[in-house]
């Protein structure tokens, strides 16, 4: 098999690698194009230089023609002729979905055979109540997520130095192997503005050869995985190629807006975006397949008083900031919504529970909940102005526990604190190591 050498996605493999040779199946889920693939192959390689022989690890990727058409009992009879049953095995499956009843196969070998095994797919599907029945309590999900901002740099070939100055304070400096040193917004904007799909590194960062990426990506999930493949039960079919690109730009264009499926399907209908009002059903449907493959990602709001989440408007963030872009043209004047979009699925690539918080009439941007941790923020351009910085911080003043309280501003003022509440650079939130 032909493989190119791969860059380290260390966060994912630590965590893959932690559930070696226990008896749950690893199953790594992300929108398409993400790098799952890349990190089977990492996982391989790291039991090759641990010690494992090549022929203990199987490697089959379903979307290879050499493999298509294959249901359950024909994987199971094509891995039963090659596996030597007296050793452990390693069997490494991508894009599983592909095959028809897979999971009485998976929990075939693992019953059968001494073997570890390791699957990917790109729709939520996967995991759905019907089709994880064989699997139930015999899974670990591992969710993976185009590159961070730190991935990103590291990707592209920068390396990042942590500066501590005589005046106390700490300073980020980024330099190119080169030794080139690189200015550090610049490079955010990069980021913000084309996102972090791994394949848009290999385009040199150039306007038409990203697009031309992206659009293929986008291609693929919404006209392959949701119109063409997305093989659902039959009353949650997604047929309207009009209406989910409707939807999908909408969606896109309000991240992080309150929004229900009720109140989208009538903006689209009073925007004469579409002819005909869908009904409510048909709208929550577009979207759930929408979220079942990983292009959106739904956040629920939480009545911080009431103790209780909400359930009517939650928020929708897109899962990579340059195909948002891409979708609506590259505009300027949205960074905004794009660091409040960066910071969730930070936020999401750290392992914390996120919500909206809601306090009376005021809303915190996220509520990040890890065992006992727990963190209100705000994301905000600036708090230069008074208007701004009361808007951000009285949400955070009404909370009365000692949680910690953060603001994320891309424009960091001389000030670290005020009364209690963190003043923190998005750019040095995100730079943090994890």
């Amino acid at each position: 098999m032909f493989r190119t050498q791969l860059k380290n996605r260390k966060l994912y493999l630590d965590r893959l690698a932690a559930f070696q040779d226990t008896d749950l199946i690893k199953v790594i889920t992300g929108i398409r194009r993400c790098g799952k693939s890349s990190l089977l192959h990492l996982m391989a390689e790291l039991l090759l230089r641990n010690g494992v022989q090549p022929q203990q690890i199987i490697e089959i990727n379903f979307e290879s023609m050499r493999f298509s058409g294959m249901d359950a009992i024909k994987l199971y009879q094509y891995i039963s002729d090659i596996i030597v049953p007296e050793q452990r095995t390693y069997l490494f499956f991508d894009e599983i979905q592909l095959v028809d009843d897979w999971q009485k196969a998976i929990n075939s070998f693992r019953v059968d055979y001494n073997c570890d095994i390791y699957i990917t797919g790109s729709n939520a599907f996967l995991l759905s109540s019907e089709l994880s029945t064989f699997l139930s309590g015999r899974y670990v999900e591992i969710r993976m997520l185009p590159l961070s901002f730190r991935e990103f740099l590291d990707f592209l070939g920068y390396k990042v130095e942590r500066l501590h100055l005589l005046n106390g304070i700490e300073s980020t400096r980024i330099y190119h192997a080169s030794g080139e040193q690189m200015d550090t917004r610049e490079l955010f904007d990069a980021y913000i503005r084309f996102g972090g799909m791994p394949s848009i590194i290999d385009t040199g960062l150039e306007m038409d050869k990203v697009a031309a990426v992206l659009d293929g990506i986008y291609s693929t999930v919404v006209v392959r995985d949701i119109l063409e493949h997305g093989r659902r039960r039959e009353q949650r079919a997604v047929t309207d190629a009009l209406l989910l690109r409707k939807l999908v730009m909408f969606l896109a264009d309000n991240i992080g807006s309150n929004v229900s499926a009720n109140s989208i399907s009538n903006t689209l209908i009073n925007e004469k975006l579409i002819d005909n009002k869908p009904a409510m059903r048909t709208v929550q449907t577009y979207i759930d397949a929408l979220t079942e493959a990983y292009i959106f990602y739904e956040i629920k709001r939480f009545d911080i008083r009431g103790k209780d989440y909400l359930r009517t408007l939650g928020k929708y963030y897109m899962v990579d900031n340059g195909l948002r872009n891409y979708l609506l043209g590259f505009r300027g004047g949205d960074r905004g919504h794009l660091l409040e979009n960066t910071v969730y699925f930070e936020l999401l690539r750290r392992g914390y529970n996120i919500a909206v918080g809601k306090i009376d009439n005021k809303e915190i941007d996220f509520i990040a909940t890890k065992t006992d941790q727990k963190i209100y923020i705000q994301v905000t351009e600036s708090i230069s102005s008074e208007e701004t910085k009361n808007r951000e911080l009285s949400p955070l003043f009404a909370v009365r526990d000692n949680y910690e309280k953060i603001v994320l501003v891309l424009e960091k003022p001389l000030f670290n604190d005020i009364n209690g509440i963190k003043i923190i650079s998005v750019i040095d939130f995100l730079l943090e190591d994890i």
